[in-house]
């Protein structure tokens, strides 16, 4: 394994207001093969101010996001004293990893991104932690069909979106009234592309809101996915809610985890005896889930991960969940 650390910081002062930004690269390590490269990154932006997200290679993958305060140092210069002095704030920010998840770059505006304060009279801060996904990447503009192929190995869909979240991708000949909207997402696109392609060499996707429905009329829309090729020999394990997910390897191996998710991403799945008001959520992803799940099972020749909020907190609330596992077995050094 390959270990970096680098670390800078940048400050702006405005009107008596700091941004604060840091920036981190925690590690950079070889998953599966090169194709497959990951770094983690930890980023710290000020309430008011502009989230930048980038990925030097590959596309980002939100693994948490909080807003709040955790520290009286972090974005205090030029604060009075008050309101820097409740370190006890936080609360987790799922519209990120909604808005940036499978983009090599991603901005957002830190006013009115979170739901709610957290803690009235406290002046906060984001903290975003994500990685870059060696991923491939497709985008095809509305009533186009999306390719998608792997030489070696089966597909895995990382993100889809079937909306528009710029005004350039698939502007050309389109009026500008049809390109304004920039935060448009459709909320089943990961579903219907997932069971079309996933495990596959290869597949097709038709971009048009008879597949996706249409997230914003009158808006010109392009389906965006990513993707990454996992090589042969990939399991998955999945059991529902309340209930032990074991992985085992043979003797000799060890878990290599390649991904997980305990929420819901189709209204299927453990859906026996259930009513529609706890299977309709679709997009529910609980973004600490391969994090729990590989420290828990990596390295091991077997290990069990109970399906519970209490192991994974409820990414939402109301909805029933289960968990997913893609590992592979890997020869022990």
């Amino acid at each position: 394994m390959n270990q970096l650390i680098r670390g800078y910081m940048y400050t702006f002062d405005s009107n008596n207001r700091t941004m604060f930004s840091i920036s981190v690269l925690l590690l950079t390590l070889v998953f599966l093969n090169s194709r497959l490269l990951i770094s983690a990154e930890t980023i710290v932006t000020c309430d008011g101010f502009v989230l930048h997200l980038s990925c030097d290679s590959g596309v980002i993958s939100v693994q948490s996001a909080t807003f709040g305060r955790t520290s009286s140092k972090i974005c205090s210069v030029g604060q009075p004293q008050g309101q820097t002095s409740n370190t006890q704030c936080s609360m987790d920010v799922p519209a990120v990893s909604k808005l940036c998840d499978g983009l090599r770059e991603c901005e957002l505006n830190t006013q009115g991104l979170a739901a709610k304060d957290p803690c009235f009279g406290t002046y906060k801060y984001y903290t975003i932690n994500y990685i870059c996904i060696q991923a491939e990447t497709s985008v095809t503009c509305h009533g186009g069909y999306s390719y998608l192929k792997c030489e070696n190995g089966k597909i895995q869909i990382n993100t889809a979106n079937y909306g528009r979240t710029d005004k350039i991708t698939c502007s050309e000949g389109r009026p500008s009234s049809e390109l304004q909207s920039s935060k448009c997402y459709s909320p089943n696109a990961l579903a219907p592309v997932s069971k079309s392609c996933n495990g596959l060499e290869s597949c097709e996707v038709f971009a048009t809101d008879r597949v996706f429905t249409d997230p914003c009329f009158g808006t010109y829309k392009y389906l965006a996915i990513s993707y990454f090729c996992l090589p042969p020999g990939i399991r998955s394990s999945m059991v529902c809610e309340h209930e032990e997910n074991d992985l085992n390897c043979e003797d000799g191996t060890a878990i290599q985890i390649h991904s997980a998710n305990y929420g819901r991403t189709d209204s299927n799945t453990c859906s026996t005896g259930r009513p529609a008001s706890q299977l309709a959520k679709t997009d529910c992803y609980a973004l600490n889930s391969q994090t729990i799940v590989t420290n828990g099972c990596e390295g091991k020749n077997r290990c069990s991960i109970l399906a519970s909020n209490s192991v994974f907190s409820d990414p939402c609330i109301g909805t029933f969940k289960y968990l997913y596992i893609s590992y592979s077995c890997v020869s022990k050094c």
